[in-house]
């Protein structure tokens, strides 16, 4: 197997299952070393870490947290998180094959330190004072409830308050079924709030990862003025599988990911999550008054 590079220097990754001397396997702490799922490659974790969580030979962009995708768009420290007191409750009592929302709810809380699926706030991006919403795919998958979509809604309010900047980061796996009609409700709150942003003439961008599907989709996620996707992100409404199982059609190459809806004029820029700092800063200093 090749040697892959590691801070202190090269490294045969079929040390991590070969023999010591006295014929037993190494014991490799859990966690070290990750495999590419598109170029294969074994990985030591901090190095795709450092790297934005960008697989060094291949450029695959893997999924971020929602704390780590803030921090790798704004200027460091400038961050003011916003809306923190609004909490999600469970207003249906809903039970999933006996667990109940809130003990899940609670649960994500604990793990991701975050109250929702959605972080929000005034930041800097490379000097330029913006509003950002980002969501979590840590958090219940990015689902979107009744909380996530007030916090997104009082931010593009402030948005429009300011007359700052909007960016959204979407990463989600649609609406959560927990909430009901509670959780579509927020479409076309969202949707609304964005109109009154447009009529007031700020410049809304959204950043499409992966996934963006679901109700995300069909709301916020595509009404920016500017659509912007990482490389190969997953973006529709039904997934792939859910689309060939109902129209029983072989779908073209490619299909829902960022380069093809490209082509279909659904998204304007594919842009690598290097890059993502600079292209926003442009895109700022071109539309919106000093």
């Amino acid at each position: 197997m090749a040697e892959t590079q590691t801070p202190d220097g090269p490294y045969d990754a079929s040390a991590l299952s070969g023999p010591t001397n006295n014929g037993r396997k190494k014991d490799m702490p859990n966690g070290l070393w990750m495999k590419c799922p598109s170029c294969d490659e074994m990985l030591y974790r901090k190095v795709v870490a450092d790297n934005d969580e960008v697989c060094p030979k291949c450029q695959q962009h893997f999924r971020t947290t929602g704390r780590q995708r803030v921090a790798q768009l704004v200027d460091e420290g400038t961050f003011e998180e916003l809306f923190t007191e609004i909490q999600p409750s469970d207003p249906l009592n809903f039970h999933w094959q006996g667990k109940k929302y809130s003990d899940r709810l609670a649960a994500e809380q604990k793990k991701t330190g975050n109250t929702e699926a959605l972080i929000c706030g005034r930041a800097y991006i490379k000097g330029r004072r913006v509003a950002l919403a980002a969501m979590a795919g840590d958090f219940l998958m990015g689902s979107m409830g009744s909380v996530l979509g007030e916090k997104l809604a009082r931010t593009v309010e402030l948005a429009t308050d300011e007359m700052l900047p909007l960016i959204v980061v979407c990463i989600s796996g649609g609406a959560r079924m927990h909430e009901g009609a509670l959780s579509l409700m927020q479409m076309a709150k969202t949707s609304a709030a964005l109109a009154r942003y447009d009529r007031a003439g700020g410049l809304y961008v959204a950043l499409l990862t992966d996934p963006t599907t679901g109700g995300t989709t069909a709301s916020f996620a595509m009404l920016g003025d500017v659509i912007i996707a990482e490389p190969k992100a997953l973006i529709g409404f039904a997934g792939p599988r859910v689309i060939a199982n109902t129209i029983k059609a072989e779908l073209p190459e490619g299909f829902q990911r960022a380069e093809f809806l490209q082509t279909k004029g659904f998204v304007d820029l594919i842009v690598h999550r290097h890059e993502l700092r600079s292209e926003l800063a442009k895109l700022i200093d071109f539309t919106m008054p000093a």
